[in-house]
């Protein structure tokens, strides 16, 4: 055994083995079992007295003023219960296979996609984080050659694992900090399903209108799309009611992307992401505290 592996028998990543293990066993149960079971987990943590709750409320206040609070009670109600259910989904990633995947998914749009690769361009598949993110990336990389990035984790063991799977089930992954790679990959007419809408603080970032509220935000996406000549397409993906599955939607390339302003991009890729949170707010991911400024001069909303 290398002494790599070696590592990972440390009692320190015991939880971690044991998670592994029980989305293992998750993901042989049936579709409707995991659903009732991820809804329940997150039901429950609906109840106990988490932080998250009150970030969930705050955002829903934040973003949805003209709603009552009964409203915005029930939006809360239904996104634990969405969020409960990335749990098996993510066994279903991690251990499913890829034709049961498939047969969960109605793909539309899968032909401007093809379109553009059959062309020798590259592609990005502009996700945004909803609770099927991690599931619509692995829906991405089992239809088609995609590389998926990540942020890595600080869990040793699960970096290791998620890249040694991602790689055996994907064109390959990238970690979210490695854009030479990116470059690379899109240049040579490859595909990238990327998703940088959450707050962002580090180098580059600007502030960005996001529900009308300005917010810490990442413009990689028009530097990458100018570097590499790239076409930018639209992919979000959603739960469908009961048992029916997923719909995965990949838009048609967004015309003069980049325009030059990447500000005016990310109102544009903000709009996206606002349109579908609307039409679906339960599957949005209200968890995340998204209202973020720069640094200390701009107000904290989550206090």
């Amino acid at each position: 055994m290398s002494r790599v592996r070696a590592r990972f028998l440390w009692p320190k990543y015991w939880p971690t083995w044991a998670a592994l293990w029980l989305l293992k066993v998750v993901a042989r149960w049936s579709f409707a079992r995991q659903l009732a079971f991820g809804a329940a987990l997150g039901a429950l943590a609906r109840r106990l007295p988490l932080p998250q709750r009150r970030v969930v409320r705050r955002n829903l206040e934040l973003c949805f003023p003209e709603k009552t609070a009964a409203e915005r009670e029930a939006i809360l109600r239904t996104h634990f219960e969405d969020a409960g259910i990335t749990l098996p989904e993510t066994a279903l990633v991690w251990f499913a296979s890829g034709e049961r995947l498939r047969a969960l998914v109605q793909f539309e749009g899968l032909e401007e996609l093809d379109r553009v690769t059959a062309s020798g361009r590259g592609a990005i598949l502009l996700a945004a984080h909803f609770t099927t993110l991690e599931i619509g990336a692995r829906f991405a990389t089992a239809t088609r050659a995609v590389h998926a990035v990540y942020k890595p984790s600080k869990n040793a063991l699960l970096s290791e694992f998620f890249v040694r799977y991602r790689s055996a089930i994907s064109a390959g992954t990238i970690a979210s900090d490695d854009i030479k790679r990116m470059v690379r990959v899109l240049r040579a007419g490859g595909v990238v399903w990327y998703a940088p809408d959450q707050a962002y603080r580090g180098k580059g970032a600007v502030m960005a209108p996001f529900f009308g509220i300005d917010a810490a935000s990442n413009p990689a996406t028009s530097r990458l799309a100018a570097l590499t000549g790239a076409a930018v397409l639209p992919y979000f993906v959603e739960r469908l009611p009961g048992t029916a599955g997923y719909r995965a939607r990949i838009g048609a390339p967004l015309e003069d992307f980049p325009s030059g302003d990447p500000l005016a991009d990310l109102r544009r890729f903000h709009a996206l992401i606002e349109r579908e949170a609307r039409r679906n707010p339960g599957q949005y991911l209200w968890l995340h505290k998204r209202f973020k400024g720069l640094d200390s001069r701009y107000p904290e909303v989550y206090r």
